[in-house]
């Protein structure tokens, strides 16, 4: 059997990191989008050999335990103890890895679903798994559950699937603008200094963004929460204003790569691509994903 999943690339605008021993209480408040572009899983399930095998690869490259502890967790714990057979799962990414568009997550969660398919499972309990397992390796917080609730999302209630609460902003016909230009660690930022600056002016983003649920508001937010955390700094934060004069809404930082992403209007659209080409600089311009992640047989 072959099962292919896609799960949308997930992108932070600002966060608030919730912990708790249990790791489906664990999760962040805030806000962030999900896009087009993401990470496609193919899991194949072949049964006849003597004994029980998994293995995992990135972009075609196989990948040992200690570089995919994550994903392999996950398909330890859904791959039944008793089966005898080869179950190799492929994951391809559109985004470079650390660079903050949640493909530890998208990794993690789309071989939940196609295992959970595969051999049996649900949902919420798919979620779940790859949230814990998150959570236990500091893969990450809350682009788990963002990317199931695909669209504009809002962290309203931190936890995992079944604990946490999300809501969805409206939107028009919006592009999304990445401009990833490095990585940043998740876990050096959550283990810093930085995490109380992180913790209130996450909050009070969410606040305000609560009573005025628009994108727009959500940029102007995020952008706010970059520059008074200090994430956002020095030649990036000179590149977000480039950017803020050919584009109506604010630019903000990928939270948490070294990156700016922007919601474009179809006419700001060519005058960001002609800005970035001209600095010489990565971009790319993609849809916004609205739904749950694609799963289901494939047949190529």
């Amino acid at each position: 059997m072959l099962v292919r999943t896609f799960v949308p690339a997930h992108i932070t605008a600002f966060f608030v990191p919730i912990f708790h021993d249990d790791p489906l209480r664990a999760g962040s408040l805030g806000a962030g989008v999900n896009l087009d572009k993401g990470v496609n899983v193919f899991a194949s399930i072949e049964t006849g050999t003597l004994e029980r095998h998994i293995h995992i690869a990135f972009n075609g490259e196989p990948v040992d335990r200690g570089r995919a502890i994550i994903s392999y967790s996950v398909a330890d714990e859904i791959v039944p103890d008793d089966f005898l057979g080869e179950v190799e799962i492929w994951q391809y990414f559109d985004f470079p890895n650390g660079h903050g568009f949640g493909n530890s997550a998208g990794g993690a969660l789309g071989t939940a679903l196609a295992l959970s398919y595969a051999f049996g499972g649900t949902w919420l309990r798919a979620g779940q798994t790859a949230h814990r397992h998150e959570v236990i390796n500091r893969g990450g917080l809350g682009d788990v559950m963002g990317q199931l609730a695909g669209g504009i999302e809002v962290r309203v209630k931190a936890g995992g699937p079944g604990v946490g609460v999300v809501d969805n902003l409206f939107f028009e016909d919006y592009r999304v603008l990445v401009v990833p230009l490095g990585r940043l660690s998740t876990r050096e930022i959550l283990d810093g200094d930085v995490v109380r600056a992180i913790e209130r002016e996450g909050r009070g983003a969410l606040e305000r963004l609560l009573r005025e649920p628009r994108p727009e508001r959500m940029m102007a937010l995020a952008r706010e929460f970059a520059e008074k955390t200090g994430l956002l700094s020095g030649e990036l934060l000179e590149l977000a204003r480039e950017l803020d004069r050919v584009i109506s809404t604010p630019s903000s930082m990928i939270m948490l790569g070294r990156g700016l992403f922007a919601f474009l209007r179809k006419d700001e659209v060519e005058n960001a691509r002609n800005l970035l080409s001209d600095l010489n600089l990565p971009y790319d311009v993609t849809g916004i994903h609205e739904g749950k992640p694609k799963v289901g047989r494939w047949v190529g």
